[in-house]
């Protein structure tokens, strides 16, 4: 067996916590979280999906720190109160937020990308009660 190629992807791998939410009696919760995938939570399954997943947050990075060079300390915290109220702009929770405002901010309203056309909510698996969602939600559930 070839350890050294499993070593190279396990030391690669992201624990995600939180991605299969236990329900009361330890067992994921499928009504409200949908189906989960064990292989996607246990290894990338290619070696630039850890570069695309933290593409977003080492761009912010970059730019805040250009923006914080250039302007002074108050140019980049504007931005990121910015970004966090724009982020907290959500639909109710049966349906899928486009984040229009957040795409504004970045520049990213005027590009077509991977995601605007395989990423299309009306075919996602998470479907359930309106009304039971949003009590789950507020807490209420």
């Amino acid at each position: 067996m070839n350890t050294r190629g499993l070593r190279s992807q396990l030391k690669d791998s992201v624990p995600v916590a939180g991605l299969c939410p236990q329900g009361a009696y330890g067992v994921q919760d499928s009504l409200r979280s949908g189906f989960t995938s064990v292989k996607n939570e246990l290894l990338p399954s290619h070696p630039l999906e850890l570069s695309e997943k933290n593409f977003q947050p080492n761009q912010d990075k970059m730019n805040f720190s250009t923006l914080r060079n250039i302007q002074g300390l108050h140019a980049p915290l504007k931005l990121q109160m910015e970004y966090r109220a724009a982020r907290q702009i959500q639909r109710l929770p049966f349906l899928q937020s486009s984040n229009l405002a957040l795409d504004t901010l970045r520049g990213n309203d005027e590009s077509i990308g991977f995601e605007d056309i395989l990423n299309d909510p009306t075919q996602s698996e998470m479907m359930g009660e309106p009304h039971m969602m949003v009590e789950y939600k507020l807490g209420l559930l």
